[in-house]
C-alpha cells in the first residue's frame, strides 16, 4: 500500500524532469500512477489533468509576462479543443464508463499518445531543423503580415485543437510535446519560444476543462493530487535552475525512449476491467408443513 511519501517522491521525480527537459508532466505522471502505483486508469487520467493544469499555470504566467504568447493561436486552438473535450467527457459518461472495455480503451489511447509523444521528443530537433527551412521567420514580418498568415490557418488550428481536445481528455497526454510538434509543423517560421508559450497557455485551458469534466465524473483523487503537487512544484523550480548544468539532450532521449516503450506496452497489454462474477443464487426448498385432519 502506497502513502503520501511515495506520492510526493513521484511528484519530485516528474517535476524535476519537467524542469530539466520541459517535457509535459502528463506524459510522465499518468504512466507512473498506473504502472507503479496501480491506480485505476480513469482516476490516474482525471487526477493528472488537474495536476497538469495547476503545474503549467505558473509557466504560462511567465510566458505571458515575457510576451511569448500568440493569442490568436491559443484562441483558435481552444475553439476546437474545449468543445471537443466537453463532448468527449459526455461520451465517456454516457456510453463508455459502463462498458467492460472502458479501462482498455483509455489505456490503449494512452499508449498511442505516449508512443507519439516519445517519438516527437526523440526526433524534435530533426523535425525543427526540417521545417525551419520553409518560410522566413515571423519575427521579421510586420504585424499585418503576421495576422494575415495566422488568419489563413484558422481552420487548421481549430481542427488541430479538436484532435488535441479528444486525445488529451482520453489520455491526459499530448497537450505539451504533441501540441508543440503540431505547431512547429503548422508554423515552421514562428520563433520556438512563442510556440512553446502559446502551447503552454492552451494546455492550461484544455487540461483544466478536461480535468473538471473528469472531476464531475468522480475521476479525481484530491488527496493524491495534493501530494503530487507538494512534491513536484519545488522540484520543477530546482530542475529549471540546474537544467543548464545537466545533459538535457541525453535526458530527453532517455525519456522519449522510455515513453515510447511504455506506450507500446499499454497498447499491447491494456488494463482490463475485472470480470464481474454473477451473484450466487441460493435455491431453498419450500418448507413442508404437516396438516392434521
Amino acid at each position: 500500500m502506497y502513502g503520501s511519501i511515495e506520492y510526493i517522491l513521484a511528484g519530485v521525480l516528474v517535476g524535476f524532469c519537467v524542469g530539466v527537459t520541459g517535457v509535459g508532466g502528463g506524459s510522465l505522471m499518468t504512466p507512473i500512477l498506473i504502472t507503479l502505483f496501480k491506480i485505476e486508469p480513469h482516476i490516474a487520467i482525471g487526477t493528472d489533468l488537474l495536476y497538469a493544469a495547476i503545474s503549467k499555470f505558473f509557466g504560462s504566467v511567465v510566458h505571458a509576462k515575457k510576451l511569448n504568447i500568440v493569442w490568436p493561436i491559443v484562441i483558435w486552438l481552444a475553439v476546437g479543443s474545449i468543445p471537443a473535450s466537453i463532448a468527449t467527457t459526455w461520451v465517456l459518461d454516457n456510453y463508455l464508463s459502463q462498458s467492460t472495455h472502458y479501462k482498455a480503451i483509455l489505456t490503449m489511447v494512452l499508449g498511442f499518445m505516449l508512443t507519439i509523444t516519445g517519438i516527437s521528443i526523440v526526433f524534435r530537433t530533426q523535425v525543427e531543423r526540417f521545417f525551419s527551412r520553409f518560410g522566413k521567420p515571423m519575427a521579421n514580418e510586420d504585424i499585418d503580415q503576421q495576422r494575415e498568415r495566422l488568419k489563413s490557418k484558422r481552420v487548421q488550428i481549430a481542427l488541430m485543437g479538436i484532435v488535441l481536445g479528444i486525445f488529451v481528455t482520453l489520455s491526459s497526454v499530448g497537450a505539451g510535446a504533441f501540441g508543440i510538434m503540431a505547431l512547429i509543423i503548422m508554423f515552421p517560421n514562428l520563433p520556438m519560444i512563442r510556440i512553446i508559450g502559446s502551447d503552454v497557455v492552451h494546455a492550461v485551458l484544455l487540461t483544466l476543462v478536461a480535468g473538471m469534466g473528469h472531476m464531475s465524473s468522480g475521476n479525481v483523487d484530491f488527496e493524491l493530487l495534493m501530494w503530487l503537487l507538494i512534491g513536484s512544484i519545488p522540484a520543477i523550480i530546482v530542475g529549471t535552475l540546474v537544467s543548464s548544468r545537466l545533459p538535457e539532450k541525453i535526458i530527453r532521449k532517455i525519456l522519449g525512449i522510455t515513453l515510447f516503450a511504455l506506450g507500446i506496452n499499454f497498447m499491447i497489454n491494456p488494463v482490463k476491467s475485472k470480470p464481474v462474477t454473477p451473484p450466487e443464487v441460493v435455491i431453498t426448498a419450500p418448507a413442508i408443513t404437516s396438516q392434521t385432519n
